[in-house]
């Protein structure tokens, strides 16, 4: 009876991220959360869903960085993954370099901007479009 009662406290989690780049569907079928924390639930921002019209309406603009929501907590791009580390599992050895990179606040801030580059120069290439959540005019293509 206890372990329901721990479950029913605890946040949902949700990460929000671009399926269609390769890149960032491949950290998002390994990346783990601590068991203790709760369950990672995957959101593709390509489609229409509760959590996306909350990031829309909060005005963060999805193809400029993932979202991590823990409850009611929202975390955009650097601060996402950050957190998203310090959830993490240490099992595995991605889940462990991925600890060790984006622990800290610091390192993520720098990392994630040229990840992020990388990623929309992969997507350019791969001739993908933007989500652009945000309705942006001539907001199409990266």
């Amino acid at each position: 009876m206890k372990d329901k009662n721990l479950q029913a406290h605890r946040p949902e989690i949700f990460l929000v991220y671009d399926k269609e780049c390769p890149a960032c569907n491949a950290f998002s079928q390994v990346v783990n959360i601590r068991e203790s924390v709760g369950d990672l639930r995957l959101v593709d921002a390509r489609q229409d869903s509760h959590v996306l019209r909350e990031i829309t309406s909060l005005g963060l603009d999805i193809d400029q960085g993932m979202v991590l929501k823990v409850g009611e907590q929202v975390y955009f791009g650097a601060d996402a993954v950050h957190t998203l580390a310090l959830m993490g599992s240490r099992s595995g050895l991605f889940n462990r370099i991925n600890y060790w990179v984006f622990k800290s606040r610091r390192a993520s801030s720098i990392l994630y901007p040229i990840l992020k580059s990388c990623r929309n120069l992969l997507l350019k290439v791969l001739g993908k479009t933007k989500i652009n959540n945000l309705k942006i005019n001539d907001n199409d293509h990266f």
